[in-house]
């Protein structure tokens, strides 16, 4: 985690480091106004990079603080089945998951291809989406 927060500081003044520079080389290279000098899309996307840096650095550094003590991927020592938690419940024969990403690239594919494939795709998603959430309703295997 220490990492983690560490690597997200450096981001935020690179990417801030990086606006600064690019703000002062579009005010010099150009001519005109101040307002017309500036870049604006370029400054505005660098200064939000840097504030999207900070805001997660905090965040992590704060839960970092909070967990009082050392994840095992910090702990130079510790052994790969240290950090092995639960993962949460799978289902290894469900088919609910696939039928659900061909529903959502059917969907994608309707705004490349024609706006009449866009509700038959988000018709199937929710078809999809009704069956992964109730698959366990009526039992295993249950049809």
């Amino acid at each position: 985690m220490r990492s983690n927060v560490t690597l997200w500081w450096v981001l935020f003044a690179f990417f801030f480091l990086v606006g600064v520079v690019y703000t002062w080389w579009n005010i010099i290279a150009h001519t005109g106004d101040i307002v017309q000098r500036i870049e604006w899309v370029g400054t505005v996307a660098l200064f939000f990079t840097s504030f999207m840096g900070i805001l997660i650095a905090f965040y992590l550094h704060r839960v970092h603080k909070a967990q009082r003590g050392e994840l095992p991927e910090d702990i130079l020592t510790a052994v790969v089945d240290d950090g092995e938690p639960e993962q949460g419940h799978f289902s290894p024969w469900s088919w609910w998951p696939i039928v659900l990403a061909g529903a959502a690239g059917i969907a994608i594919l309707g705004l490349a291809i024609g706006t009449w494939l866009m509700p038959i795709g988000f018709a199937i998603v929710a078809v999809a989406l009704v069956g992964w959430v109730y698959e366990y309703y009526r039992g295993y295997f249950a049809r």
